[in-house]
């Protein structure tokens, strides 16, 4: 496989993860922190330390608003137990 189609699937699975956690909203951060060692605020981080390392500045409140699918004060309102 070329490293193209490889970054393709990788990027396509991660979406894939991050859609998954979106519509697991009962699964806590502290849960997946827990049992697998991170939760989303690590994915934004993730993602944000990625983007600054291709020159693009997000801030990290717009690397959760795409990880949680929502501003992650909405999010912690609305699911965080």
């Amino acid at each position: 496989m070329d490293e193209s189609k490889k970054r393709e699937i990788e990027s396509a699975t991660l979406e894939r993860l991050i859609n998954h956690l979106r519509d697991r909203k009962d699964v806590q951060n502290i849960d997946l922190m827990n049992l697998a060692g991170f939760c989303r605020n690590c994915l934004s981080k993730w993602y944000r330390e990625e983007a600054e390392k291709k020159g693009i500045e997000i801030s990290d409140p717009d690397a959760r608003n795409h990880i949680y699918g929502m501003p992650y004060s909405e999010w912690k309102d609305k699911y965080q137990k």
